[in-house]
């Protein structure tokens, strides 16, 4: 089955899911969608005893649930338990909540767009740009990020290419480059400002968006030029990608006396600009 990982909003809340190619349709994260429905912060627990109570119903539903990895906050992928759309509808059924049939309405309404998208790929970028305006993101800083996705989508082909693979090899790869130019690991890097499960890139600011990708494109290029045969090559052509950045950064710093690595956020740099001029 060849997979597609995406983030969803839904009232500006993430949902993940994956797009399944060959069988044109979504698996959802059930957590997250009880998280969405229900505001838990104990959404594990409450599909835990759902599930329950669905078997003690006699209902089949849960049997036929699927596992799919996926991104969790740490940015590794684990096993989550997924639904296809007409499962998360029979689902819903047993959550009480009033955003149950918005919720069902955005779901009809993501799997058309994703044909849509299959059709015309350009779709798929006009609405990451809207989701992002929506979240209250400046234009620069999205066009950043839109071009951060592209970098990191060419770096992870490269690993596949060289044999790597998705999961515990990709995030281990992913800290090295991150230490490398940044000095933190993705763990480090979202303690220091102040994340949970939100996204780091979607947290950084222009200039650490710009010095990752510097990071990435470079190992992706390394790679390239010097054709890494096993995973301890991989991790060496990984530092050297970060370290590229690493003088970058290096010499910025120099220049403007200021720290790139920081705790601020995109989002709060543009709210500071707005209570100045305002």
């Amino acid at each position: 089955m060849k997979q597609e990982n995406a983030i969803q909003l839904f009232e500006n809340k993430k949902v993940r899911t994956v797009w399944d190619t060959e069988q044109e349709k979504w698996f959802i994260s059930i957590i997250d969608v009880i998280e969405v429905l229900t505001e838990t912060d104990r959404s594990r627990k409450y599909w835990s005893d759902l599930k329950a109570k669905l078997a003690k119903e006699g209902s089949q539903l849960s049997e036929n649930i699927g596992q799919l990895k996926m991104q969790s906050s740490d940015g590794k992928f684990y096993k989550t338990d997924v639904a296809d759309t007409e499962q998360l509808f029979r689902l819903i059924q047993s959550i009480p909540s009033p955003k149950a049939e918005p919720f069902k309405l955005w779901l009809a309404q993501i799997a058309s767009e994703r044909l849509d998208e299959l059709q015309d790929p350009e779709i798929t970028i006009d609405r990451a740009l809207a989701q992002y305006l929506q979240l209250g993101y400046s234009e620069s800083w999205i066009n950043q990020r839109l071009k951060s996705i592209e970098i990191r989508k060419e770096l992870t082909n490269e690993w596949k290419s060289k044999g790597m693979k998705e999961g515990q090899q990709f995030a281990t790869l992913t800290d090295i480059i991150s230490k490398a130019w940044s000095g933190k690991t993705t763990k480090e890097y979202k303690i220091l400002k102040g994340l949970k499960k939100e996204n780091l890139r979607d947290n950084m600011t222009n200039t650490e968006l710009i010095l990752n990708m510097l990071a990435e494109a470079s190992t992706k290029d390394i790679s390239q030029a010097v054709n890494p045969k096993t995973f301890q090559d991989n991790k060496s052509v990984a530092a050297q990608g970060g370290n590229v950045a690493r003088v970058a950064l290096k010499e910025l710093e120099a220049k403007t006396g200021k720290k790139v690595v920081s705790a601020l956020t995109a989002k709060s740099l543009l709210e500071e600009k707005k209570e100045i001029n305002s």
